[in-house]
């Protein structure tokens, strides 16, 4: 059974992966598009990606993806962030000079950074800034990346929780094939995207017909539509299941004042 992340070894979301699925054999992937697409090839029965940070906020990129593909998320995952600086052995901390990492990363690391005068240096990923500094470095390198990554890449932890706040939660969509939904999922939260009539009152339309039938909304953002110039989607986190009565309901009625509607999936409801 192999589950597809974006990364290398030691990413944040292999992580998360071997957190929902520790029997699983975590793929790696450089790019989110090649996740999803390893799903819906049948390279590998489930993917996970990154959806939202609770600093850095949405990531869309990959939201994007869960509305152009046909893919549908069955858990959630809330995985800390404990961003730790790592090095060659030998090196302290006076030593460093130069810091690469993802630029969430080090925006979320800048007053650590800026406290020792580091050089910070953007890298596509966390995992592989450290992958960087243990085969390639030069002496001053460092990276900022998950602890594990130590012991993957044979560097030392230099310091941990170097993040400016402290509780950094990320949480992944573990998603499969819309053909491939498992018998049984317990369904307590559902994800969808719709957009509204253009007509005046048609999002407060929308939005009511879930209040009416007492479904809590948790969620609520807009995506532009790359087609469509200032054109934009609505994506909704809600609690209830899509087969719960009173959310099937709210759904069936949203199509009087939505122009399309998708359910981007319905899982358990994750444990933060």
């Amino acid at each position: 059974m192999k589950v597809a992340f974006q990364g290398v070894r030691g990413a944040y979301s292999e992580e998360a992966a071997l957190k929902r699925l520790p029997d699983a054999e975590p793929v790696g992937f450089p790019y989110s598009e090649q996740v999803v697409e390893a799903v819906d090839s049948g390279r590998a029965e489930y993917g996970i990606l990154p959806i939202e940070n609770s600093i850095a906020g949405p990531v869309g990129v990959n939201l994007d993806l869960f509305l152009a593909h046909d893919v549908f998320i069955i858990d959630e995952v809330y995985l800390p962030i404990d961003h730790c600086l790592l090095a060659k052995p030998g090196t302290k901390l006076g030593d460093v000079w130069s810091v690469y990492s993802h630029p969430i990363a080090l925006a979320q690391c800048r007053e650590f950074l800026n406290a020792h005068g580091y050089k910070a240096v953007p890298e596509y990923d966390t995992a592989g800034s450290a992958e960087l500094i243990a085969g390639h470095g030069r002496p001053g390198e460092a990276a900022i990346a998950p602890k594990r990554c130590a012991g993957i890449y044979g560097l030392e932890v230099l310091a941990e929780n170097i993040q400016s706040v402290l509780a950094n939660i990320t949480r992944f969509g573990l998603f499969v094939r819309r053909d491939k939904v498992p018998a049984g999922l317990r369904m307590e939260k559902t994800s969808l995207s719709f957009t509204a009539a253009h007509r005046p009152g048609a999002l407060l339309g929308c939005l009511k017909r879930f209040a009416d039938n007492g479904v809590n909304l948790t969620k609520l953002e807009s995506r532009p539509v790359a087609t469509d110039p200032f054109a934009y989607v609505f994506l909704a986190d809600l609690l209830g299941g899509m087969e719960d009565a009173p959310v099937k309901k709210a759904l069936a009625e949203l199509g009087a004042d939505a122009g399309s509607v998708k359910i981007l999936g319905s899982y358990p409801l994750g444990t933060r």
